[in-house]
């Protein structure tokens, strides 16, 4: 709202200053600063409000150690990241950019679903919360927003840079632009450690016919389905010791908003040589947002935690991290970005079928982990659970910077 007001100023009376809104940076680094204020300060407020109405987690004995300590913590804190990422975007964003819109949908949808189930859990006295057959049909019905969004919608597209290279007198090849391709209405995505650094979605269907190219739909939509409900849970899943999942998100957000940001700039799409995409640098507004309400939500999330973010926050935090990923067409770097979910995901996995295999085989289960997640794992050899949190967050800003080196190598 802010930048349309200070554009027309801007146009109407050249009021000084007021140019500094059509930059994206100056944007992008209020956002941050105000996403930072809000769930810092305010935040306070919020858990001070959750914990007069007890709304309070109620903590199942798991055997952990300082596990009872933590009863009567407040929770639902994802509203503090739901509001201190909404705000600057409103405020900051190009609001018609269909970036935007997709990821307040994104936002406001699975916060829904994720307040639901926290509401049932705590008023309701039901530890098991919403039913998991309501929260992946909800999960569905957003990949299917998303798949048909990027799909289908006109300004969903990409740009080849054409450019020639021309010597110069110390024979030094300088690649200069020269023109810009028409956009186009595609499917391709980024892909890493191959040549050309790109993949077709609609090449895995019209190798039956070339004229299948235009059910491509058929095999996208799906796959974005997917994505978004695996990533989401794999954020739920993370969501089990103080700061893990705040932290370990606030890492993967930063490095997808480096993405976007080279990804709608056409000089360094160009010199990175990877897919120019026109209108999703304006994506960088929601991710600085979201990160600073990420950061923010962490001073109150750290050991020894003063509110947890439940559902409403793991969830859509998991749900924007998937639209990101997709949007910017990075989505194939995920189960390395985002290992941290994928490993606990698969902890967990493991450990069921494992149980259940040999329970059939030999008439007890056994298990792989202590206990799954893999978090709990360590807590149950003795980790101190801090311990555990910043070697997570280490080994997510490793996988973080081999995402962004994955650009080059091919």
């Amino acid at each position: 709202m802010l930048y349309y007001l200070f554009k027309f100023l801007e146009e109407q009376y050249q009021l000084p200053g007021a140019q500094l809104f059509e930059f994206l940076s100056f944007r992008s680094a209020m956002a941050i600063i105000l996403s930072l204020g809000i769930s810092t300060i305010y935040g306070k407020r919020i858990i001070n409000y959750l914990r007069a109405k007890q709304i309070g987690e109620s903590v199942r004995d798991l055997g952990l150690k300082g596990q009872s300590e933590k009863a009567g913590t407040p929770t639902m804190g994802g509203i503090i990241i739901i509001v201190a990422t909404l705000i600057p975007v409103l405020l900051f964003a190009k609001l018609e950019n269909i970036y935007v819109i997709l990821l307040i949908v994104t936002t406001i949808w699975m916060g829904v679903i994720g307040f639901l189930d926290d509401y049932i859990k705590t008023f309701k006295k039901d530890k098991e919360g919403l039913k998991g057959k309501f929260k992946v049909i909800g999960q569905i019905g957003l990949g299917l927003i998303v798949g048909c969004t990027m799909y289908f919608h006109p300004q969903i597209t990409t740009k080849e840079v054409v450019t020639e290279t021309n010597p110069t007198e110390d024979v030094i090849a300088r690649a200069e632009v020269v023109d810009m391709g028409p956009e186009v209405k595609d499917t391709s995505t980024t892909i890493p450690f191959v040549k050309n650094n790109e993949f077709e979605y609609s090449s895995l269907i019209s190798w039956i016919d070339p004229s299948l190219v235009n059910y491509a739909w058929l095999i996208f939509i799906p796959i974005v389905i997917f994505i978004v409900t695996a990533v989401s849970n794999g954020a739920n899943l993370t969501d089990g010791i103080d700061g893990l999942a705040a932290g370990s998100s606030a890492i993967i957000v930063l490095t997808l908003g480096i993405f976007a940001w080279v990804s709608g700039n056409i000089i360094f799409s160009d010199y990175l040589n990877i897919m120019y995409i026109p209108r999703s640098g304006e994506m960088t507004i929601f991710i600085t947002a979201f990160a600073g309400a990420l950061v923010g939500f962490l001073w109150y999330n750290t050991f020894p935690a003063q509110v947890f973010m439940g559902d409403t926050g793991s969830l859509t935090i998991g749900g924007i991290i998937a639209v990101l990923a997709i949007a910017t067409r990075k989505e194939l770097l995920i189960p390395l970005l985002c290992g941290i979910f994928l490993i606990e995901n698969l902890s967990v996995v493991m450990q069921v079928g494992w149980f259940k295999f040999t329970k059939r085989k030999y008439g007890e289960g056994r298990r792989i982990f202590l206990m799954s997640p893999l978090h709990h794992h360590y807590q149950k050899k003795g980790k101190h659970e801090s311990k555990i949190v910043v070697r997570f967050w280490i080994v997510g800003i490793f996988l973080a910077i081999l995402t962004i080196v994955t650009l080059k190598v091919r």
